[in-house]
């Protein structure tokens, strides 16, 4: 069916519509992709107060963010991304001072490993807050971290609630490096698109889980078992994956 618009939002440099379902002679109108500009983040922050769901650039992948604390909205990312949702979702923070909102009982090594490697492509599991609603992570640990990219960290700020951090692409479609490859696997399923530009990494985070000493490497990513190592104690191999 195609959609109509009518305005929920403005900025200097673009308006935002909300899609309502139209008679199926009527055309519908693409998803706004829009510069990543001081402005157009400001938007997409109010658009994740609403309960929207954004995609931003980060410095591993695109990201596909809703507010963490509102359940409706985590749903429409899997919703988006076509993902059971029974797999949990990474979140991201702006700073090791937000990590308490999500995680409780962290361990020194995890808060060495922050300041050593966050902001960064490192994401840490960690015991969930019971205020994280178990729809976001799927079980009793979150994977959490800090992007080295200042628009996330930004949507967090301004939208008041740490973010999800799922890659923004359909789920075990091409890894989403630009915001043109997400709009043309995700459509008009979402309201924007911030485009930063290529992504610099073009790799995945590491996850480690810290909830258990020696640490696990989950997956394998941008930074290696080598470095994790001169940290804190890492058992074992890791798998690779994205």
């Amino acid at each position: 069916m195609a959609l109509a618009a009518r305005v929920v939002a403005r900025s200097e440099t673009l308006v935002i519509y909300w899609r309502e379902p139209v008679p199926p002679h009527n055309e519908a109108i693409a998803m706004p992709c829009v510069p990543d500009s001081d402005s157009n983040r400001a938007l997409a922050a109010q658009l994740l107060q609403r309960g929207d769901v954004v995609a931003y650039p980060t410095d591993t992948l695109y990201g596909l963010g809703a507010s963490i604390f509102n359940e409706a909205a985590v749903r429409k990312v899997f919703a988006v991304k076509q993902r059971d949702a029974t797999q949990g979702l990474p979140i991201l923070v702006a700073s090791v001072a937000q990590l308490g909102l999500v995680a409780v009982d962290i361990p020194p090594e995890a808060l060495r490993l922050a300041e050593q490697f966050w902001p960064g492509s490192l994401t840490l599991v960690l015991r969930r807050n019971p205020a994280v609603p178990l729809i976001v992570s799927g079980g009793d640990t979150v994977a959490v971290r800090v992007p080295a990219h200042p628009t996330p960290r930004a949507l967090v700020n301004g939208g008041r609630a740490p973010i999800t951090g799922t890659s923004a692409n359909l789920h075990g479609g091409p890894q989403p490096t630009t915001a043109q490859e997400v709009e043309r696997q995700l459509g008009n399923s979402i309201p924007l698109i911030l485009d930063g530009g290529p992504c610099v990494q073009k790799v995945p985070s590491t996850i480690l889980d810290v909830t258990t000493m020696p640490a696990r490497v989950v997956r394998l990513g941008a930074i290696g078992v080598d470095q994790l190592r001169m940290v804190c104690d890492v058992a074992g191999s890791a798998r690779g994956g994205t």
